[in-house]
């Protein structure tokens, strides 16, 4: 078939009427800006404001609650309008609503099509057979066509072919109207409308771009390098990496792909194809080990496909119950560093719990498979990508692994750790694209807690390392002091701020001796005293909301830590509490804390708090003995703790802890992740002693605060029942 095919529709074909409903959606807006057309360019409107503007179209039929509209006359009036923040096509014209609503005619004949044939997997099938023989297959032999496709294209009636017509007619090749009917065209997406789920294992456009940008030209040609795609699924990243000029790219003998799923794998032929691309794609990677004329075009002799110049690779997702798998995503990585040539360079995207996990007692693949790959040196970078970047999968968060051959020398190698998520909080659009593909090709300076090396395993002891059996997500790795800031300073002016407020505490102000310090300090993870026992970890739990009343022990959970309810007007009877064994109670110098969306801490002086879900806490497990020894009268040396409660609940919450966030929904900071400086005992002790003299001189502003709020609410609600009469003394 081609653009000559008597099947193809022009652009003046007639169209059902639409409604308002109906023009919403094709055209890509809310109905409130449909319903607002119509208003505010109604043929009174214009008249009456003396514009001489065409007006929205008239009704052509329906009723006065649903009207109907003729298509064409309203695709006429919204090519006058342009889509707003849209850069012009290749011909410098800019996007109207018009050219959204007449594409979202054309589908539309497809989507009612989907009914009749009573699967929307067997239409795509139809449809993109179709769009392979307009493209490649039209050249092929019959018995080089990918299987099934001769059997797809002759069972897809007239209308199937029509409707595909007319669909390549407006885009404009067979092969951009396969990603419109795959929901890879970023303004079609018929996979969607057709409640495929197909859509929902595709990877994000955001990710393909940003492959894209660090593969760099790789075009069709003599120069274009050889490629391999592991689970390719409907070609993704195989067709992004040559910048949008698809087609382009040499099928022949240049690049294979991999599907293990027989429908994406038929689908994935059948796209290529409609880019006048001829690709094997294979069902397994065994297959590649395998020698034959690669491309279907016979050499002097076969060979294998065994390695190549660049390795894809997105292991369809798996959620976190199957970390076991010994077939998950980190084995699919493995298998991309495996197929790298000597100087080529690999992309895998797996979901962040890959990188999370922490090496337990029993075995598991996948902290197995990530330590290797980081004791060969394989991993050159770890973007971790922003949050709720796939528009389906919204609770799953992704990375993107940047990957290279194994090395015999791992002393010069480091991991490059990149926070996207956090540059793109602060980026305009998809401007972090840009800027993660300049650090990575090292085009731009990151700042501390966006990225930087790491080595995977260090000469020197006490640095931090990657092979510690912990989480590498860089979230989680990533602290730094605040950028731009000099403490020292700071510290001053916050002091002398103080001295102003409460002149009755300048010389207690005065006394502190902050001075700044002249030789580097050490940190360690939470992890390493709650693991050597000098911390331990209380859980919250989940209690009934039926148990929890206004009698018994205070509970403390995420509305006491964020201020919405204070501390002791929730509580539970120890009767009701007996039937929660798990649940913990605090005791004095436990630290509270809850840690989403940031960290906030507080300290129990008194103890005997049952701790709520999701907040935690940390004991001091040395604390109640140094109480008791106090009690009895004997000194308290500054030696006498490794740490103090007050100042553990500070240096937890400090800015470099903040940001160690995970989750795509709800970020949660890692307590084991957090880190500590280790300061000598003296200074811990006159850090706790300034810590709890001003959670006293707080708690005294708030009493002081609480007393004038009572007192001006009483005095004017008496005023106001007209029982008090006030007068100046």
């Amino acid at each position: 078939m081609s653009k000559g095919d008597p099947h193809a529709t022009s652009a003046s074909a007639p169209y059902a009427p639409v409604t308002l409903g109906e023009i919403k959606e094709l055209a890509g807006v809310g109905r409130p800006t449909v319903s607002n057309w119509r208003r505010r360019f109604s043929a009174a409107a214009l008249a009456a404001a003396n514009d001489r503007r065409p007006p929205f179209p008239e009704p052509i039929g329906g009723s006065e609650s649903k009207p109907l509209f003729s298509a064409l006359e309203v695709a006429d009036w919204l090519d006058l309008r342009p889509v707003p923040d849209t850069e012009p096509d290749g011909n410098g014209k800019i996007p109207t609503y018009g050219d959204r609503f007449r594409r979202g005619l054309r589908l539309r004949g497809l989507v009612a099509l989907k009914h009749r044939l009573g699967s929307a997997e067997t239409l795509i099938a139809q449809a993109l057979a179709v769009l392979a023989m307009r493209g490649e297959g039209q050249h092929l032999a019959p018995e080089y066509f990918p299987e099934g496709l001769q059997d797809d294209y002759d069972a897809a009636d007239t209308d199937i072919r029509r409707a595909v017509s007319a669909l390549v007619h407006e885009i404009g090749s067979p092969g951009k109207a396969a990603d419109a009917i795959l929901g890879i065209d970023e303004d079609v997406e018929l996979a969607g409308r057709l409640e495929s789920d197909l859509v929902m294992d595709t990877v994000p456009r955001e990710i393909v771009a940003l492959v894209a940008s660090l593969i760099g030209p790789n075009e069709g040609g003599p120069d274009q390098r050889s490629t391999i795609s592991l689970c390719a699924g409907l070609g993704e990243l195989l067709l992004g990496m040559d910048g949008g000029s698809r087609g382009r790219l040499r099928g022949h003998g240049e690049l294979v792909a991999v599907e293990p799923d027989p429908l994406r794998r038929k689908l994935l032929e059948y796209r290529l194809l409609s880019y006048e691309m001829y690709t094997d794609v294979c069902s397994r990677p065994s297959d590649l080990d395998e020698r034959r004329w690669w491309g279907g075009a016979p050499g002097a002799e076969p060979w294998t496909f065994s390695t190549a110049d660049l390795v894809l690779a997105s292991p369809p997702y798996a959620s976190g119950e199957r970390d076991r798998d010994e077939e998950g995503p980190m084995w699919w990585v493995r298998e991309a560093v495996r197929r790298l040539t000597p100087h080529g360079q690999g992309y895998a995207v797996v979901p962040t719990w890959t990188l999370t996990r922490t090496r337990g007692a029993s075995p598991a693949p996948t902290v197995d498979a990530r330590e290797q790959l980081l004791v060969e040196g394989s991993i050159e970078a770890i973007i971790q990508l922003p949050r709720r970047i796939h528009p389906f999968r919204t609770g799953a968060e992704y990375a993107l692994l940047i990957l290279r051959p194994p090395a015999h020398d791992l002393t010069a190698r480091q991991v490059l750790l990149i926070d996207a998520d956090r540059i793109a909080r602060r980026a305009a659009g998809r401007q972090w694209i840009g800027e993660v593909a300049q650090l990575v090709l090292a085009d731009g300076e990151a700042e501390p807690q966006d990225g930087r090396p790491f080595p995977a395993r260090s000469p020197r002891p006490g640095e931090e390392q990657l092979l510690d059996g912990r989480s590498i997500l860089p979230a989680h790795r990533l602290a730094a002091p605040e950028a731009d800031i000099d403490h020292f300073e700071e510290s001053l002016t916050a002091r002398r701020a103080a001295m102003v407020a409460m002149p009755h505490l300048r010389d207690w102000l005065g006394d502190m001796g902050i001075t700044k310090r002249r030789t580097p300090i050490r940190h360690r993870k939470l992890g390493e005293p709650l693991t050597a026992g000098q911390l331990k970890s209380l859980t919250g739990h989940r209690i009934k909301d039926s148990d929890i009343g206004s009698a018994g022990l205070p509970v403390i959970g995420r509305e006491e830590m964020l201020g919405e309810l204070p501390v002791g007007q929730r509580r539970i009877a120890l009767e009701a509490l007996a039937s929660y064994s798990a649940a913990k109670i605090t005791e004095q110098g436990d630290v509270i804390v809850f840690a989403e969306h940031g960290v906030r801490c507080q300290v129990d002086d008194v103890g005997g708090c049952v701790l709520l879900s999701p907040v935690q806490g940390l004991r001091i497990t040395s604390y109640r003995e140094h109480v008791a020894a106090v009690a009895r009268g004997e000194p308290d040396h500054p030696d006498a703790l490794w740490m103090r409660p007050h100042t553990l609940a500070h240096l937890i919450q400090a800015p470099r802890n903040q940001y160690r966030g995970s989750g795509s929904l709800v970020r949660r900071v890692s307590l084991r992740d957090m880190d500590l400086p280790q300061l000598p005992a003296e200074e811990i002790s006159e850090l706790e002693a300034i810590l709890k003299e001003t959670a006293r001189l707080r708690a005294d502003v708030r009493r002081q605060l609480e007393a004038l709020d009572r007192l001006a609410t009483r005095i004017s609600a008496g005023v106001a029942d007209g029982e008090l009469a006030l007068r100046r003394r």
